[in-house]
């Protein structure tokens, strides 16, 4: 079971949060630009975001099954990455999807483009700390510091 369960947490971070972290890096970049075409890719790379975002709540999910299976629940390293996920995800909830919401579609008036880029440079932040977080989280999986679990 452990090897189905590490098997799962492993593809599900892949094919889930790879993507979400694409879609939110890249998304700042289009919405600063003005074209019909950034449009439309700012409308994918949005929606890219929200669905990922919600299917990769397995990821977590599928590491606490096994984490609990391996009986290292409580582990300094496993305890670690539920915080970094949690604040992830609260990153991602809280300031990069509501910031997307903002951004869609073209601005409305002349005088918002500057709102618009201010905003998409914050989004770009949020973006890069989003990123920054999860690798801690794949570093920690990878290093299990203190594990005795295996190397």
């Amino acid at each position: 079971m452990g090897k189905v369960l590490l098997s799962l947490h492993v593809l599900a971070a892949i094919v889930f949060i790879g993507p979400v972290t694409v879609a939110v890096s890249v998304f700042p970049r289009y919405a600063r630009a003005t074209s019909d075409h950034s449009v439309e890719v700012v409308a994918l790379l949005h929606r890219i975001s929200r669905v990922y975002a919600v299917l990769g709540l397995s990821v977590p999910v599928l590491g606490i099954a096994l984490a609990a299976h391996l009986g290292v629940l409580g582990d300094a390293w496993v305890v670690a990455s539920l915080v970094l996920t949690i604040a992830a995800a609260l990153v991602l909830a809280v300031v990069i999807l509501p910031a997307q919401d903002r951004l869609m579609g073209p601005p409305a008036e002349p005088s918002a483009v500057a709102t618009r880029l201010a905003t998409a440079s914050r989004l770009s932040t949020a973006s890069g700390l989003f990123s920054l977080l999860w690798a801690v989280v794949v570093v920690l999986m990878v290093v299990r510091p203190g594990s005795t679990t295996g190397v």
